[in-house]
């Protein structure tokens, strides 16, 4: 990966105050170089610039990374080429990453990066996630996020349905959304919202949200 790839990672971790070590970083270097060669025939991702795809891909999803907490098991619905997961897997070594797509492509390609970067908590599923987790061989996790299904409406019932116990849903907004209606939404799901963390990438100075749900408290 060339210089301004590593530049804007670099300096737009650091204005968003992201931690990334040494070994993280050449990870994501590689994650993102072999995402640029498999984009020439498969199509992965419309962005192909590599400063782009430091911010608008790989920084956009490490967000993400402050609304994890202790989780040690995300699934990542809709990946895509590993949007939000692998860029997760890259920084955290600690976490079991699971990404589905519907696109058989896509997962072979999430599978070929977990196997070339020796991400071993790293594992693609083809599936189309439709609420039963079980039938779709998908595991139920304490973190369940989406950056393709931005629609929350839509997406945080769905993502619901593979929460494991004490699990947060989470949705990446790339608009600053009314709170009271994420509320009302998450409600409508039996959620209740814990939070939204917004942000401005560093550099195109575009809008993102981070909306967290979780499930209330047993009485």
């Amino acid at each position: 990966m060339n210089a301004a790839f590593r530049e804007t990672l670099q300096s737009g971790a650091r204005a968003l105050g992201l931690s990334l070590g040494a070994p993280a970083c050449e990870l994501l270097e590689r994650y993102a170089d072999r995402l640029l060669a498999w984009n020439e025939k498969l199509s992965l991702t419309a962005i192909s610039a590599p400063a782009e795809v430091a911010e608008k891909h790989v920084l956009d999803s490490l967000l993400v990374l402050g609304s994890l907490g202790g989780a040690r098991t995300v699934l990542d619905v809709g990946s895509g080429a590993g949007l939000p997961g692998i860029p997760l897997a890259c920084a955290r070594s600690d976490l079991e990453v699971v990404c589905c797509d519907s696109v058989a492509k896509r997962v072979a390609f999430v599978k070929a990066i977990a196997a070339e970067l020796g991400l071993t908590g790293l594992r693609g599923v083809v599936a189309r996630a439709r609420g039963y987790p079980e039938a779709e061989h998908l595991p139920r996790a304490e973190v369940v996020v989406s950056r393709a299904l931005s629609d929350p409406e839509a997406w945080v019932p769905l993502g619901k349905c593979y929460l494991a116990p004490g699990g947060a849903v989470l949705a990446m907004l790339g608009r600053r959304d009314d709170e009271r209606e994420l509320r009302e939404i998450g409600a409508a799901a039996g959620l209740s919202l814990a939070g939204v963390r917004r942000y401005e990438l560093p550099f195109s100075r575009s809008a993102r949200a981070i909306a967290r749900w979780v499930a209330p408290p047993q009485e």
